[in-house]
């Protein structure tokens, strides 16, 4: 996981990175994108589904 990994398009370098800090990164915009979605939800009165168990729209104690 310490090698360098490259990403080529065309035959043209586009950057060289850490896989470590790669799959970080990559994660870190998956989550990023959730937690849009999460606000886009809020703002149009829809009810935000529990990613990893219940959500404050749920209710509680969950059903």
């Amino acid at each position: 996981m310490a090698k360098s990994w490259s990403f080529s398009f065309a035959g043209q370098h586009i950057f060289t990175q850490v896989r470590t800090e790669l799959i970080r990164s990559f994660i870190n915009h998956l989550v990023h994108h959730r937690a849009q979605l999460g606000v886009y939800l809020r703002l149009q009165d829809i009810p935000v589904p529990g990613m990893y168990g219940p959500s404050a729209d749920d209710g509680w104690p969950p059903k």
